[in-house]
């Protein structure tokens, strides 16, 4: 399976998200009419997708202002999402399996694990998720705090390219 990622990664493999979904419904038919949605990780997008398709990230989370903003809705339980990377070729299809809401200060050990990235400390994931939601917040004219409001959601890869 890496050197599967790897092409789909490096591009030589590119498919948009509906031609992805159309290979994933033909394998499992019952799940033509399953919630989905096709989505870039905000930072590093394409290094986050390599990680989903490898195993290792299994989380994600998201400030809930966003959501609100953007007048979306908040990631379901039993959704599908169609991962993309930096050039919004469509890599992945996981499934989410749990999606809780909190705030920034008291997401745990546990989470920042499942987020898969750098060394897995939780001291890592709160120094990238906290410059990566005070550039956001800046630029909405926003202060970040340790009480903002974030998403944490859980999923599965359940397809790969």
């Amino acid at each position: 399976m890496a050197s599967l990622v790897y092409f789909l990664i490096k591009g030589e493999m590119r498919m948009k998200s509906s031609e992805l979904w159309e290979k994933f419904i033909t394998k499992y038919p019952a799940k033509a009419h399953c919630p989905h949605d096709a989505w870039a990780f905000g930072a590093q997008p394409t290094k986050l997708a390599q990680l989903v398709c490898q195993g290792k990230k299994t989380a994600t989370t998201s400030g809930y202002l966003f959501y609100e903003l953007d007048n979306e809705a908040l990631p379901q339980v039993g959704e599908y999402n169609i991962i993309l990377d930096e050039n919004e070729q469509a890599v992945c299809i996981t499934q989410t399996t749990k999606v809780y809401q909190t705030t920034f200060a008291k997401v745990d050990a546990r989470h920042a694990r499942l987020e898969g990235e750098g060394d897995l400390s939780l001291a890592y994931w709160r120094k990238v998720h906290q410059d990566f939601f005070t550039q956001e917040l800046a630029e909405l004219g926003e202060e970040f705090s340790p009480e903002f409001e974030v998403i944490c959601e859980e999923f599965t890869v359940v397809y790969v390219a």
